[in-house]
């Protein structure tokens, strides 16, 4: 119940009961397993009344500007995706998932689902994220092909990358499709192979799409988005 209103993790709860921070009317609580009656019964940590009512699950989509931190705060000031979020829920604790680098655009997920964040953000559920990247020069198609295939970088060996090149006229020359998430991973790829990434803007995180969000927008998703991350 703690865990299910947002008042910290299992392990978190699990130390304050041991404390005995943590009362039911009055009494200090000693089993872990304690079924409250949210309607009849109170409970306190430290002496304060904790508010029970189990928050809302909420899913966010979030195109990020240029210029913006994938960071719930900064302490030099600078903005971050949290300055998005609408200030009816501001009071929840929300995540992001699928972090850019400062420079970057494009889609990241904010959620106070802990599990959901988890799951799309760890390695080991090789989730699909899409980005479009502009080059300094044109892709040569020896270089597509390793990346396709996988580079060696300083941290180990690239899972094979899906590679694409874009018709001519647009801003971007490629999109790439990967399912890994190291740091800086698609902009260190290209380096590698001697190209500077220009622009780098994610429009998909596994089964969920930037679509027409504008920089700058954030929306809800829908339930059929959201069933196809939990």
């Amino acid at each position: 119940m703690l865990v299910a209103a947002g008042l910290g993790s299992r392990r978190k709860m699990a130390s304050l009961i041991k404390e005995g921070r943590v009362s039911i009317n009055g009494e200090p609580v000693t089993a872990f397993n304690y079924i409250v009656d949210i309607e009849t019964e109170r409970v306190d940590i430290d002496g304060i009344e904790a508010e029970l009512g189990a928050q809302p699950k909420v899913y966010l989509a979030l195109n990020k500007p240029a210029g913006v931190l994938s960071t719930t705060s900064d302490d030099r000031g600078r903005k971050t995706v949290m300055d998005f979020v609408p200030d009816c829920l501001r009071h929840l604790k929300m995540y992001p998932v699928g972090r850019l680098d400062k420079d970057s655009t494009g889609l990241i997920l904010l959620t106070n689902d802990g599990e959901v964040a988890l799951h799309l953000s760890h390695p080991r559920y090789g989730h699909e994220k899409e980005y479009l990247v502009r080059l300094n020069r044109f892709l040569e198609s020896g270089d597509l092909e390793l990346l396709s295939k996988g580079i060696e970088l300083d941290d180990g060996i690239t899972r094979p990358a899906i590679i694409t090149r874009i018709r001519k006229g647009d801003d971007f020359a490629c999109s790439v499709v990967i399912h890994e998430g190291k740091k800086h991973i698609v902009r260190r790829m290209f380096a590698r192979l001697g190209y500077v990434v220009l622009e780098l803007k994610r429009i998909r995180i596994s089964g969920i799409n930037l679509g027409g969000l504008k920089s700058g927008e954030i929306r809800r998703l829908a339930p059929q988005e959201i069933s196809r991350i939990i």
